[in-house]
């Protein structure tokens, strides 16, 4: 099948200690994987502590469509997604994240999305969130306002997944950010490459497993505001450099 159909569209997603969620990801990409044979995933094995490495090997055999690598020490969710995206061969490639709270069925609505502009280079898609706790809502909202304001650009959801871009895209980044910063980062170079950008909406379930590794609560989500703002800083910066 795979090689009827080249693949087009190749998915990272970072899994830091998700032991649990690696089956579920594997089983329900198999149906997005059967219907779009153009697209693949990279489980990247994010230096977890868990015996993610050892599920890994067990069930990625069982899964044609997916490929996976491992990084030694966890450096951040961007530093996974960044290794992984050194590993895609594919014309098309983006992320999720591992913890079933994006659907990947949402990768299926993406394609399509590709196929209806003509598989166009100038494309940026990328979810938008609904269905969310009203807590949450507010600080989006609030992150988003900010950024906007801030960076000069009208930013909205910076955090939603899925992201999916044009290899020539990504190989225009110029030393992109190791932590979550990578979403606002990509986000913000894809509105002033002036690329086209396309949102649809995405469910945001609970997890099913697992616990978040920075909205686990409000002393985490204030470390989040605290990083993002210190990466927003350093982004403006290098705007007035160039």
């Amino acid at each position: 099948m795979q090689e009827e159909f080249p693949i087009r569209l190749t998915m990272v997603i970072p899994c830091y200690n998700e032991a649990a969620n690696i089956p579920l990801i594997l089983e329900r990409f198999k149906t997005v994987a059967t219907e779009n044979s153009g697209i693949k995933i990279l489980l990247v094995d994010n230096g977890s502590t868990d015996n993610s490495a050892d599920v890994l090997a067990e069930n990625i055999t069982l899964h044609p469509y997916a490929e996976t690598i491992r990084v030694p020490v966890n450096q951040g969710y961007g530093y996974g997604i960044l290794q992984g995206l050194k590993h895609c061969d594919s014309e098309f490639f983006g992320w999720m994240h591992a913890d079933m709270q994006t659907d990947p069925g949402d990768v299926t609505k993406a394609f399509e999305i590709l196929k209806n502009n003509k598989f166009s280079k100038n494309i940026y898609i990328k979810g938008e969130r609904r269905g969310r706790p009203f807590a949450d809502n507010i600080f989006t909202a609030g992150m988003s306002l900010f950024e906007s304001f801030y960076l000069g650009t009208m930013l909205w959801d910076i955090n939603a997944q899925p992201n999916i871009m044009h290899r020539s895209f990504y190989e225009q980044w110029e030393n992109p950010p190791f932590d979550f910063s990578l979403d606002l980062y990509a986000y913000f170079k894809a509105c002033k490459s002036k690329l086209k950008i396309v949102r649809f909406d995405v469910l945001f379930p609970e997890r099913i497993h697992g616990v978040s590794s920075w909205n686990s609560g409000f002393q985490s989500k204030l470390k989040f505001i605290k990083r993002t703002i210190d990466f927003s800083i350093k982004l403006k910066k290098s705007i007035k450099g160039t």
